[in-house]
Order: structure tokens, then C-alpha cells, then sequence
């Protein structure tokens, strides 16, 4: 009888097994365009003999946990408002980390606005000349913290990879366009233009530098050095993304370091200067010293910039449920600002202690040539000036790709493809032809940029808290209720006084409308 039972036990398993159903799959985990081409585990050749004697409820148990693994780790990677963003040059790729965040935000966080501090300190005086400054870096770094967090205000959820988009979420599609448009262009597209006449009217500068007073070579124009500076710069802007230019805001990062360290330790090694003064610029009437007092309040407030270009960076970080892309974006941020406040404060008081109420308006740079040029060498100046013009052509590539990226937005939402090579490089020579037409014909604009300023400013130190409140919804009357709605209307005031204040000083002075006579940056 045991050699019978045994002769059909095994019959009986091998029946078993095939009447079972079939083992069912695990659903479909749809992937986004930009994981397509990711490596992935090869299935297997052919299925083991082996597998067919498992029980059920094996092989579906380890699929359901590997399907759950699978979207906890992977599925919320490149979680976008539209997986076509994937083909743009800010979401295109998603591989940053903490060292690029604070590449980026160091790049776009400090430049030439910084080496008018001083100009700043001469119309406020010392105390209240630190005093805002200080309250104007805690205010834009909690800002700042804010956008980081809104980034993705719900874990797994959309990510918030542009400025425009968080700003149409939170106000509407008609209000985004009134209310933050306008200064978000201004603010990537203005700061292109200004980069452009800082950058060529320092190629200028270094060209007399290194050629010297008895230089027998003919120099460029005003406007041809625009042309050398633009066509550099629209050269170095066809890297793809903004992750391959990562390496870019490393160099133009190192550059605003270094020439704002190398001013500020000349200015103070010099002594100052004879006859300096630190009380504030004497004006005729109160309406003088108002405007005054508003023009060093938007010199602060406008050195610091890079808010436009917050979420944008966070966007090309990977973001799962264990590891969220804010974690390592404040790493960045905290680096990188803290480097910036140690190149802002040492500029800014330093400047104004070496040169008083007799800095340029054009600020610490200015009174460099003004007062040193002939007791510092030219090595020095040179130097100086050629890490300006490095700094201007590798910061006009991060200000530069939220334009790049909304001008390529409209081939891809039409055409549904990514956009080709041909075509992208294209649109970056006409925004650089743009920009290089506008700083020529229209040189004036530079009287007008506390106006434009003005209008700007809340997208740096309102919109954030109304944003915090419109979305993470705190309890009416916290802590983070009241801050925010305090800061946020305090925001708006203070744009509002900017705005009229300049207005004010446009009547009352006049506007010397000049076109295509781009003068000399000094």
C-alpha cells in the first residue's frame, strides 16, 4: 500500500498545479517620460520549473509589496502637473543634490546689486543702515524657507517646480498674470539685460586696463562690447538643462566671492578716503530726504534676488516619500546664504567706512577706479574686473533658463515632443538678440529700475506668506497665521511706497530718454 500512496501523491500535486489559476499580474505602475530610459532589472530568460510548485500566495504577496516599494521609492520621483515638463529644460533632468542647491542659489543670490550696499549706508547712516539690512536677510531667508517648503506642500503630492505655477494655483490664472507675471519676467529677463550692459561695459574697462594710457590699438565701442559679451554668453547657454549648469553657478559663484572679497579688502587696505563723512546726504527740503531715504531702502531690499528661481532649482532634485527633495535643498540654502550674508555685510559696511557719504552712485566698483586707480596696481584692477565679466556670463545662464523654459514650453504643449536641438538653440540666440537689442535701445532703463523694482519686490517678500496661507491653510490666529499675514501686507506697503517714491522722483527729476546712446558703466 506505500508504494501506491506514494505513486499518487505525486500525481495528485502535479494535477493540483495545473488546475490552479494562473498567478495574476501586478497592476501597471505607469512611469513618466524622463524614466523611460532608466535601468531597470532584466526579467528573466525563461521561467524556473521551480516556480510552479510555489504556493499562491507567495509570488502574489512579494508582487503586491514590490509594487508598494515601487511607489513609495519610484513613483514619486518625477510626480509632475504635466509629464510633458519632463521634456523642459528645468524638470528635464532630476538628478541635483545639496552641493547643486547651493551652487545655484549662490550664483543667483549675489552680484553686482551687492556692491551698491554702500550706496545704501550713505542715505540711512550706520544704525539704520545695518539695521535694515539685517531685518531685510532674516525676512528674504524666511521667504525663502517657505517657497522650499511649498516646493511639494503634500508629501508624494504635485510638485511645484515653477514660480508661475505655484502662483496660479494660489491667486488664479487671470491674478497670477497681473500680479506675478510682470515681475517674474522682469526679474529673469531685466536682470539678462542689466548682466549684459554691467558684463560688456567691464570687457570694455578691462581692455583700457590691459592695454594701458599710451595703447595704440583701436578700442570697441560701447556697443560692440555688448555684441562680444552677448554672443559669449548665448555660446555658453546651450547647455541643455538646468542640472548641466550646475557646474556654471560653481564658477560664477566663486567669482562674486572673489571679487567682492578682493574690493572690499582693497577699499578697507587703502584707508579712507580724505574727507570722509558718515552722516547722511544732505538734501535741500524733507522731500529730498524722503525719496532718499526710500532709495537706500530699495537698494537693500533689492540686493537680495534669486526668490524667482527657488522652486525652479528644487525642481531638479529627486523627491520620494523617505527622502524629500526640501531636506536637501535647505542644506544648499543655508550654505549658500550663509557665504552670501559674509559677502554682503563686509561690502557694505566696509565700503561705506573707506568712502563715506562720498561713494559713487554706482557703488563700491566706481570708487574703486574713482579713488584707486593709480595707487593700485593694474594686476589688481584687471583681475577685479575680469572676475566681474566672468561672474556676469555664467549668472546669465540660471536668470536666463526660466525664459528658456517658457519658451519651449509652447513648442512641447502644441506639438506634444520634446523640443530639437535645432530649435532650442535657436530660441536661445533670439532671447539673447532680445536682450542685447534692449540694452542698446533702450540704454534709459536703468533710471528705471527701483519702478520696476518696486513692482518686483513682492515676489521676494509678500507673495511667499500669502502662498503659505492660501495652501498649508494654518489655524486664524496662530503663530504662522499672523506672521505670515503681517509680512505678506507689510510687503505689499512697502512696494507700494517704492513704486510711488520712484514715480515721485521721475516727476520731480525728470527722465533723460536717450535711445541707442548706451554710455559707459563705471
Amino acid at each position: 500500500m506505500q508504494p501506491a500512496a506514494a505513486m499518487s501523491s505525486p500525481r495528485e500535486a502535479i494535477s493540483e498545479v495545473q488546475s490552479a489559476p494562473p498567478t495574476p499580474r501586478p497592476p501597471p505602475v505607469s512611469t513618466p517620460p524622463s524614466q523611460i530610459h532608466s535601468p531597470s532589472p532584466a526579467p528573466p530568460s525563461s521561467r524556473s520549473p521551480l516556480r510552479a510548485l510555489t504556493p499562491l500566495a507567495s509570488p502574489v504577496r512579494k508582487a503586491v509589496a514590490t509594487v508598494r516599494e515601487c511607489l513609495e521609492e519610484v513613483g514619486h520621483i518625477t510626480r509632475l502637473a504635466d509629464p510633458r515638463d519632463a521634456w523642459l529644460p528645468i524638470t528635464e533632468s532630476q538628478s541635483g543634490n545639496a552641493y547643486y542647491a547651493a551652487f545655484h542659489n549662490l550664483s543667483s543670490g549675489i552680484g553686482f546689486q551687492a556692491l551698491v550696499l554702500p550706496v545704501a549706508f550713505a542715505f540711512l547712516g550706520w544704525s539704520w543702515g545695518i539695521a535694515c539690512l539685517s531685518m531685510a536677510f532674516a525676512w528674504q531667508l524666511y521667504t525663502l524657507w517657505l517657497l522650499v517648503r511649498l516646493h511639494e506642500p503634500v508629501p508624494g503630492g504635485t510638485r511645484y517646480s515653477r514660480y508661475m505655477h505655484l502662483a496660479t494655483t494660489v491667486f488664479g490664472e487671470r491674478w497670477a498674470k497681473i500680479l506675478a507675471l510682470l515681475p517674474v519676467m522682469y526679474l529673469s529677463a531685466g536682470n539678462c539685460t542689466a548682466l549684459i550692459i554691467v558684463g560688456g561695459g567691464s570687457m570694455k574697462l578691462l581692455f583700457s586696463i590691459a592695454c594701458g594710457p599710451v595703447c595704440m590699438a583701436r578700442p570697441l565701442t560701447t556697443v560692440e562690447w555688448y555684441l562680444v559679451f552677448i554672443c559669449a554668453a548665448v555660446l555658453l547657454s546651450q547647455l541643455p538643462n538646468l542640472n548641466s549648469i550646475a557646474g556654471v553657478s560653481l564658477v560664477a559663484a566663486a567669482a562674486a566671492v572673489a571679487y567682492c572679497t578682493m574690493i572690499w579688502v582693497v577699499s578697507v587696505a587703502k584707508g579712507r578716503v580724505a574727507g570722509v563723512s558718515y552722516d547722511p546726504v544732505k538734501t535741500t527740503n524733507d522731500v529730498d530726504a524722503a525719496l532718499g531715504v526710500l532709495n537706500g531702502l530699495g537698494i537693500i531690499a533689492f540686493a537680495f534676488r534669486g526668490h524667482n528661481l527657488v522652486l525652479e532649482i528644487q525642481g531638479t532634485m529627486p523627491s520620494t516619500l523617505k527622502h524629500p527633495s526640501h531636506v536637501p535643498m535647505w542644506k544648499g540654502v543655508k550654505v549658500a546664504y550663509a557665504i552670501v550674508a559674509l559677502c554682503l555685510y563686509p561690502i557694505a559696511i566696509g565700503g561705506f567706512w573707506a568712502y563715506g557719504n562720498q561713494i559713487p552712485p554706482n557703488g563700491i566698483l566706481s570708487a574703486l577706479y574713482k579713488f584707486h586707480s593709480r595707487d593700485v596696481s593694474r594686476l589688481v584692477l584687471g583681475i577685479t574686473t575680469l572676475l566681474v565679466i566672468i561672474n556676469c556670463l555664467t549668472t546669465f545662464q540660471i536668470y536666463a533658463m526660466p525664459v528658456y523654459d517658457n519658451m519651449e514650453a509652447g513648442y512641447v504643449h502644441k506639438k506634444n515632443r520634446p523640443c530639437p536641438w535645432w530649435l532650442r538653440s535657436g530660441f536661445r540666440a533670439f532671447f539673447g538678440a532680445v536682450n542685447f537689442l534692449i540694452a542698446v535701445a533702450l540704454p534709459f532703463l536703468s533710471e528705471l529700475a527701483g519702478l520696476l523694482g518696486g513692482i518686483s519686490l513682492p515676489v521676494t517678500l509678500a507673495y511667499p506668506c500669502f502662498m503659505w496661507v492660501a495652501i498649508k491653510k494654518p489655524g486664524k490666529g496662530t503663530a504662522m497665521w499672523n506672521i505670515n499675514w503681517a509680512l505678506g501686507c507689510l510687503g505689499m506697503g512697502l512696494s507700494f511706497v517704492l513704486v510711488v517714491g520712484n514715480l515721485w522722483g521721475l516727476v520731480a527729476k525728470g527722465l533723460r530718454v536717450q535711445f541707442f546712446k548706451p554710455a559707459d558703466f563705471q
